[in-house]
């Protein structure tokens, strides 16, 4: 790389500080960190989005326990040295004015490290602001030319590229470091802007300068899987690509790379065993409800692609002092593959803008015509929540072709919901439940979908009829995130209304049953014991009952639970099904009954470093089985969460409409085509 690309890449680079200084601020205005310091270090300000919110609160509380670890058991040691905390890359992060509000820097100091423009900027802020100059003390200000840009009697900013360990381990040294002091190196988001060899160069100068320290990194993991590839696409269009992902894409990885290079003991966790390990769950539950939210897909996969890393040497400075053993967040891995079920592009005239798609429902009104409704996609080149309907008709044995409608007639209007629910009713008439408008705003009543083909049977000649149901103030079901499944109890039809969200209540564990002659809610005797709350699961008619499986619960934690609402003589009864080996917990999947198994496709889960494909549950046996899905003839990366699937059980073909998510700060992204499952090795297996 030439001198010219690389001050291109660093200028990029330094942008990302930028962005992260912003969102820090936000964080803190909204009250999920107290930190009065951001908004003084940052010209301008803005709002970021909830899930912006929540990912930089994880990041910050990692980094503060780690560095609270670090303090407490370097400082409180009778007449040990002062504790030194060296801050690589520290852009405009408040760190020390926190510590030093705190009381924390007693006996301790705090070096900070980043480009010279970063550095000189950060600098020329603080001497402009007299309420950190309050807390510095006296100071000097570095020469421009010179490394040093800013030093207090606790305090010093040092502006110097880190690829250049020479000048970096001189100007340290003249800022009065101590080598043998017990040092915390701190590198949030920084080692991976570097080039690999660059990277391993300045872990190994730590390992073997400091002989009682701790490196802790924060940064991106697992490239290939697709929203890892999403991100390294987001960060690549930024000219700042990921570096060494590929080398150590794992967490595993990470810690192997740093007992190479010398350090003597380490552990790395995903920001999800974080979360859920080492915060409080009063304080889970207050960020929780700090504001609305309802993406809780990205969230977690944001979580699983970010890592918090502590590595040690020297005596004094055990991993164990950081990150203790915990039994709280147990991995579930699922078994070996069994078997793997082919994807391919569904061929013919089926892609387009209205295909792209999350959030949204899918029904079979006949076969070979799929009908697609609501969600959040792509609409006329925007983002919006979609209000046109989408029909995917077949043609010929193995093509389909794609035409949007919209609704017909001067009556109700499809008014743009999405997390709701599809049921047929008919080759002319499906039923829409629940679902939202925004977070805050149920999509409340029921509406009546109402088909008329013309007089050819052309699909793109059909027209849609938009009515409400039942009466207008009826809010049985202001509830999204929930399922609907046709059951039959004496001999009726009803659609059994299970689980979801709402506005006052993070899960429901209610349920309604509503008579499809006279589309009443009626109420039916329910016996056994009552399953936990639930959204986000997936539920299969099944011998006059209801397959329910998975979801998200109370604690924003996946479920691995399956139940069956099976019909008895004076209703239904819940029954838990025991499935061996266990399924790992997971949310956001679709589910078919297939020949006696429950098939679970797609979904998020936490509580593996694998990538779901397909669960196989044998519902005789109560077995389980894993498929892996072969991508390799469809475009990649392929979401699987928030998206539908249709059984075509005569072509043993299950057919993957929409999917993908508002990803973190990298964009939103929408799978670009329907893919088709191939369940024939399915079969063969009975």
């Amino acid at each position: 790389m030439g001198p010219r690309s690389r001050e291109r890449r660093a200028g990029a680079v330094q942008s990302t500080n930028d962005s992260s200084a912003i969102s820090k601020t936000s964080l803190a205005a909204r009250g999920y960190v107290n930190d009065a310091f951001a908004a003084l270090l940052v010209p301008g300000t803005a709002r970021r989005a909830p899930l912006i919110h929540r990912g930089y609160y994880v990041r910050a509380r990692a980094v503060r326990h780690c560095v609270r670890a670090f303090l407490k058991g370097t400082c409180a040691v009778p007449g040990a040295p002062r504790a030194q905390i060296v801050s690589l890359g520290a852009g405009s992060d408040s760190l020390y004015f926190r510590l030093k509000t705190a009381g924390c820097l007693t006996r301790a100091a705090v070096w900070e490290v980043d480009f010279p423009d970063v550095a000189q900027r950060k600098a020329q802020r603080i001497r402009d602001t007299p309420e950190l100059c309050a807390l510095t003390g006296p100071f000097q200000s570095g020469d421009p030319g010179y490394m040093l840009c800013f030093e207090s009697s606790d305090y010093c900013i040092l502006g110097l590229d880190l690829r250049q360990l020479q000048r970096l381990d001189h100007a340290l040294g003249t800022a009065g470091l101590d080598a043998a002091a017990p040092t915390l190196l701190l590198a949030e988001a920084v080692l991976t802007y570097l080039e690999p060899d660059d990277a391993a160069a300045l872990i190994a100068w730590a390992a073997q300068r400091f002989s009682n320290a701790l490196f802790v990194v924060y940064e991106q993991m697992r490239p290939r899987d697709a929203f890892g590839e999403f991100m390294q696409q987001h960060f690549r269009q930024l000219n700042s690509p990921l570096h060494g992902l590929d080398r150590f894409p794992d967490a595993e990885a990470q810690q192997q790379r740093f007992l190479q290079a010398g350090w003597t003991a380490c552990r790395a966790m995903d920001m999800n065993e974080f979360y859920r390990c080492f915060l409080p769950a009063e304080e889970r539950r207050r960020v929780e409800n700090l504001e609305t939210f309802d993406e809780f897909e990205e969230w977690h996969l944001k979580c699983a692609h970010y890592f918090i890393l502590a590595a040690s040497r020297g005596d004094a400075l055990s991993q164990t002092l950081v990150f203790p053993p915990s039994e709280t967040f147990p991995r579930i891995d699922p078994p070996s593959p069994s078997g793997i079920f082919p994807a391919s592009v569904v061929t013919g005239d089926s892609q387009g803008p209205h295909l792209k798609r999350y959030g949204h429902a899918s029904v079979l009104l006949s076969p070979g015509l799929i009908l697609s409704a609501g969600g959040f996609g792509e609409q006329e080149g925007r983002h919006c929540r979609v209000r046109k309907f989408h029909l995917l008709s077949r043609y010929c044995d193995f093509e389909w072709k794609g035409n949007q409608i919209c609704s017909w007639g001067t009556g109700a209007q499809w008014d743009g919901r999405l997390y709701h629910t599809m049921t047929r009713l008919s080759d002319t008439q499906v039923l829409v439940l629940g679902g939202r408008l925004s977070p805050v705003t149920p999509a409340l009543g029921i509406l009546q979908l109402l088909f008329c083909k013309s007089e050819d049977n052309n699909p793109e000649d059909l027209n849609v009829t938009v009515t409400k149901v039942g009466p207008e103030e009826d809010s049985t079901l202001s509830c999204w995130r929930h399922s609907t499944t046709e059951v039959s109890y004496e001999n009726q039809r009803y659609l059994f209304v299970y689980g979801g969200r709402s506005v006052a209540e993070p899960v429901l564990s209610d349920w309604h049953f509503l008579h499809v002659g006279t589309m009443a809610w009626v109420r039916i005797p329910v016996e056994g014991e009552v399953p936990e709350g639930r959204h986000s699961h997936s539920a299969c008619s099944c011998q006059g009952g209801a397959l329910i499986a998975g979801g998200l619960g109370a604690s924003e934690e996946p479920l691995s639970s399956v139940f069956f609402l099976k019909p008895i003589s004076c209703g239904f009864i819940w029954e838990s099904i025991a499935i061996q080996p266990p399924i790992t917990p997971r949310y956001s999947h679709t589910a078919h009954v297939v020949n006696g198994k429950l098939l679970l496709v797609g979904g998020v889960w936490i509580h593996s470093s694998s990538v779901p494909g397909v669960t196989v549950i044998d519902l005789s046996t109560g077995l389980s089985f894993e498929y892996q899905i072969d991508t390799t003839c469809v475009p990649w990366p392929l979401m699987l969460h928030n998206h539908t699937s249709i059984l075509l059980p005569e072509e043993q073909q299950l057919l993957l409409l929409g999917g993908g998510g508002n990803c973190f700060s990298f964009g939103t992204y929408f799978n670009p085509c329907t893919v088709t499952l191939d369940l024939s090795s399915l079969s063969a297996r009975q």
